[in-house]
């Protein structure tokens, strides 16, 4: 036992504990919080410093507009509806297209009007939220995913997660839904978590429940050696988050629509660990890295120039 915790401390590995007290607890202060459990303030931060975000068609906000969503959403085929403080990916539905009087689901199934306000009304009373709290509900774009995605997704939008150190992306992943997480984008669901090289964009290894596998558990087809498009402008859209929130240690989730490039799709201040199995490497060590240098490379360029020099995956023995 003491064999194996000096093993993970030696490769750098961070635990849960150590992000809590070390990065988060001293780093994030607790009043910036909002402005990343908050989707829908997130949003407005984004646009604010031009980076794009999902359209949004309309929010609802209390019982008496809940009905308002069919006329909100009448000029479009498909949409998405989602909590503003849900996490998880939790009560979010992905609207496809319509049947009749029906909207049509991502999995298939149908969804009356009745059955659509009734699911507004549990999303409002914060079933879904974070704290259990009253909650708002945002009516968005549905992303149309990249092809470069096709053969490793099933059904659903695939993810990018970087995890951002004072403005230093650090670490990142392609989270690649499956059958098991019913689309979705979300590791505790089920979903693969490849690792990406910083220096490159390059997925590495996966991981999909706590083991490395080489290949999508439904498509078939290696999830490796895949090149995310666009990989600079991510990198930029990462490292500017530390500016947008103040957090200095959050996790930035981009999508990248076929049509119109990177968006940021979420913040998370309290991103989870599992990024290191993916990526087959420990997060302390780059982190302490940032810290013994940040003081020196303030501008963007800088921060990013020195992940891609010092982040870059090795080599794999074994």
């Amino acid at each position: 036992m003491f064999g194996i915790a000096r093993r993970l401390r030696d490769n750098g590995v961070l635990g849960i504990n150590a992000r809590n007290g070390n990065y988060l607890l001293p780093h994030n202060p607790r009043r910036l919080y909002p402005l990343v459990d908050d989707k829908l303030i997130t949003k407005r931060l984004a646009e604010g410093v031009g980076i794009k975000v999902p359209a949004l068609y309309g929010v609802i906000e209390f019982p008496s507009q809940v009905k308002t969503v069919h006329d909100m959403v009448a000029l479009h085929e498909d949409f998405v509806v989602k909590p503003a403080q849900g996490s998880g990916g939790e009560g979010i539905i992905v609207v496809m297209g319509r049947a009749a009087d029906n909207y049509r689901l991502a999995d298939g199934s149908l969804m009356d009007h009745r059955d659509m306000e009734f699911h507004l009304n549990n999303l409002l009373s914060g079933i879904y939220s974070l704290g259990g709290q009253p909650d708002k509900i945002l009516i968005e774009y549905r992303v149309l995913f990249d092809s470069v995605f096709e053969k490793v997704a099933y059904q659903g939008i695939p993810d990018v997660r970087i995890i951002v150190y004072f403005g230093f992306p650090v670490m990142a992943m392609v989270r690649l839904p499956t059958r098991l997480s019913k689309g979705k984008a979300n590791l505790h669901q089920g979903a693969i978590g490849a690792g990406l090289d910083i220096t490159s964009g390059r997925t590495l290894t996966a991981v999909w429940r706590n083991a490395i596998v080489a290949d999508h558990p439904d498509t078939g087809n290696p999830v490796s050696g895949i090149q995310v498009p666009h990989w600079d402008t991510l990198l930029d859209i990462a490292a500017r988050s530390w500016e947008m929130t103040g957090l200095a240690y959050q996790g930035v989730d981009i999508v990248l629509d076929r049509d119109q490039g990177p968006m940021i799709l979420e913040l998370n201040a309290r991103p989870g660990l599992a990024i290191q199995i993916a990526n087959r490497c420990g997060l302390r060590h780059r982190l302490e890295s940032v810290d013994e240098n940040r003081a020196a490379l303030i501008e963007v360029a800088d921060r990013i120039a020195f992940a891609k020099q010092h982040f870059a995956a090795l080599p794999l023995s074994g």
